[in-house]
């Protein structure tokens, strides 16, 4: 017997340990249970917004990454083309954060001056260099300055890619300080787009209240479609719509034809068919601004890009003067027609 004490008293001990193991392990499982269900309690998305941040990466993109993981934030990074070749390290570690990738030119340069074969050249060589660093080949181009046109818009999609451009331009790089760069971002609505910088401290100062703000209005980061250029669900889904469309007695048909262009501006007509009295809301692709109306009564949603235009008395077909500045290859796009 005396034999047989120190193995039951090893015995014991094993036991002991194992059981504290199995302690360890179902406390871990617990944590990991936690975990998991924290999403369930996150806030209600009722709509997407896109945030999006140009001219990385840069020496500053591993504390931006920081900044919007530790506010649960995902955006979309622009990048230029011979900084990714530069920092490959950089651009990894923004698909590693959860973040998705867009082409913005090999070097920033005005690329409306160019031939149709350097363009193909140099949004080409920056996919290549981003799929090369990341894996992932962008389906998304953001010209430099927003400047385009329909060639360059042209040579984009032949590489698979939709050019975005903005809905609220933040003045990050406009020297905006902080205050200013949120109260710009608070103008976000569902589906739109906002212009930041990589590389701006204000700008990453700003990403707290911005999340904040979206938060109390029920609004959440998302992706930005390739196929419409809107903020979508991070699964490319699109959310119902969440405000009540205005009260109508049918529906009508409203046709937006630009019928003059000039160096810094351009007319557009929209011709109403099916109702003598009616509501067409149109939108306008930020920077640009309508300078002039006629022939109907407009109002505006608190980004100055969605036109409400409604029957005057004065026919069927209104107009408007767009301003580009500096975006000359947008049109604006009818959203809606409601008769009565």
């Amino acid at each position: 017997m005396s034999k047989l004490f120190p193995r039951t008293a090893l015995w014991s001990r094993r036991l002991r340990a194992a059981l504290a193991v199995l302690a360890t392990a179902v406390a871990m499982c617990g944590v990991v249970l936690v975990a998991t269900s924290t999403p369930s309690s996150a806030a209600t998305c009722n709509g997407y917004v896109g945030l999006t941040f140009d001219d990385g990466p840069t020496g500053s993109t591993s504390a931006l990454l920081n900044v919007l993981r530790s506010n649960g934030a995902r955006a979309t990074m622009f990048n230029v083309g011979q900084n990714v070749q530069n920092n490959r390290s950089a651009a990894q570690a923004q698909v590693a954060a959860g973040m998705w990738v867009g082409n913005h030119s090999w070097n920033h340069a005005h690329m409306t001056s160019m031939s149709q074969a350097q363009m193909q050249s140099d949004l080409s060589q920056t996919s290549s260099a981003i799929q090369s660093a990341t894996g992932i080949r962008p389906q998304l181009f953001r010209p430099p300055y927003g400047e385009t046109n329909s060639t360059l818009q042209s040579v984009a999609s032949s590489l698979g890619m939709r050019q975005v451009i903005w809905d609220v331009d933040s003045q990050d790089w406009n020297g905006a300080s902080v205050s200013q760069i949120v109260a710009n971002a608070s103008r976000l609505q569902a589906g739109q787009v906002i212009l930041m910088h990589d590389g701006i401290q204000n700008t990453r100062d700003a990403i707290p209240q911005i999340m904040a703000n979206l938060t109390s209005r029920n609004l959440c980061p998302g992706m930005i479609s390739p196929s419409t250029g809107r903020a979508v669900a991070p699964d490319g889904t699109t959310p119902p719509p969440t405000t009540t469309p205005p009260p109508a007695g049918g529906t009508c048909t409203a046709t937006a034809t630009t019928t003059n262009v000039w160096g810094d501006r351009y007319n557009t007509s929209v011709t109403v068919s099916g109702a003598s009295t009616w509501t067409v809301v149109v939108a306008i692709t930020a920077p640009q601004r309508v300078s002039t109306i006629w022939n109907g009564t407009a109002t505006w949603d608190s980004s100055g890009t969605v036109m409400t235009m409604r029957s005057n008395g004065s026919g069927n077909t209104f107009g408007f003067t767009t301003m580009t500045n500096g975006n000359s290859g947008a049109r604006p796009q009818v959203r809606s027609c409601t008769a009565g």
